[in-house]
């Protein structure tokens, strides 16, 4: 038997970071707008018998083995942390090989990591018939990631691999619901390029250091949350409007706003390729997760695209072609 699961990726739109509890209680009405891409996450589990447990990450190169699950319990400094805190979880009573793979380059920004996770999870919650929901599971693989990364993580990257198409995550008292956005998939292709600008050379934004200044009631952070989230609420309202240009205005002010209270979220490459597109075509341009490198996501007007690719090519980042991806993780088994 062999249980196989993907997952896609997302490019995020507006109100990153904002989607780390507690963050958005302390702002009404907090969102954060993405979307899902076909660049994929993979997990096949296939069972064995005995004990023996085996990893192997095609994208990484890496590979990992244990006698037991009692020997991999006691490892102190994994191999691959995210196949062994996913295993620590579910804890299977017989061997197994898992192999994993991500279409996402490295640090590219676009959640490879929580979507494989997602997937991860999805593919061991079939097989060991552990009956979770699939919001259960986006609670899970967040407690997982957290324990990787050692800091509070997000829960905007999990919902693209969940459920695939354009989504606004509400985010509040009541709790985190995901709002399916009634968004032409082809309207967004057209206007859409991504580019990957390399390996991040640093960490962007610091999540946590970020996270414990608001809380400590840095009247500064608190003015800068609440204007992100004021542009992911208007960003949510011109999808839902069709209104491309309004789209572009607040990207560029997102774009904006990050660039001048995250030092380091962008780069010269990233600043020259913005800078050369905007006059041939591109309207707006963000980066995708933390910067620093990784992507950069482009809205552009669709009869200028081809120009804008071979701009970004011509100044040495790598056009990452994508379209919505319209499902979430599937999962299948096999004989």
């Amino acid at each position: 038997m062999k249980i196989s699961a993907h997952a896609p990726c997302r490019v995020d739109l507006a109100g990153s970071t904002l989607d780390i509890w507690p963050l958005y209680l302390f702002h009404e009405n907090a969102v954060t707008v993405n979307f899902a891409v076909d660049r994929y996450t993979r997990a096949s589990i296939e069972p064995r018998p005995g004990t023996r447990i085996t990893f192997r990450s095609t994208d990484l190169n890496r590979e990992a083995s244990y006698d037991s699950l009692d020997q991999l319990l006691a490892e102190k400094e994994a191999a691959l942390p995210l196949a062994t805190e996913i295993v620590r979880f579910f804890r299977p009573e017989c061997g197994f090989h898992l192999e994993t793979a991500s279409e996402a380059p490295a640090g590219a920004g676009i959640s490879g990591s929580s979507a494989l996770i997602i997937a991860t999870a999805s593919a061991f919650n079939k097989w060991l018939k552990r009956g979770y929901s699939l919001e259960k599971l986006r609670e899970i693989s967040q407690n997982i990631e957290a324990r990787i990364i050692r800091v509070p993580t997000g829960c905007q990257d999990y919902y693209p691999a969940m459920y695939g198409g354009v989504s606004a995550i509400e985010l509040g008292c009541a709790g985190i619901r995901r709002v399916a956005l009634d968004v032409n998939p082809e309207d967004l292709e057209a206007r859409v390029v991504l580019a990957y600008t390399g390996v991040p050379r640093n960490s962007g934004i610091n999540n946590w250091e970020v996270t414990k200044s608001h809380i400590n009631g840095s009247r500064q952070v608190s003015r800068n949350f609440a204007t992100i989230a004021s542009i992911a609420c208007a960003m949510r309202a011109a999808l839902e409007k069709h209104d491309w240009n309004e789209a572009a205005r607040l990207l560029r002010e997102e774009w904006s706003h990050r660039k001048k209270n995250a030092p380091g979220i962008s780069t010269p490459l990233i600043d020259r390729i913005i800078e050369v597109t905007r006059r041939k075509g591109a309207l707006a341009a963000k980066v995708c997760g933390a910067g620093g490198g990784g992507c950069v996501v482009f809205l552009v007007d669709p009869d200028a695209r081809g120009r804008v690719v071979s701009l970004i090519e011509k100044e040495g980042a790598t056009v990452l072609p994508v379209k919505v991806a319209r499902q979430g993780v599937r999962v299948r088994v096999s004989p």
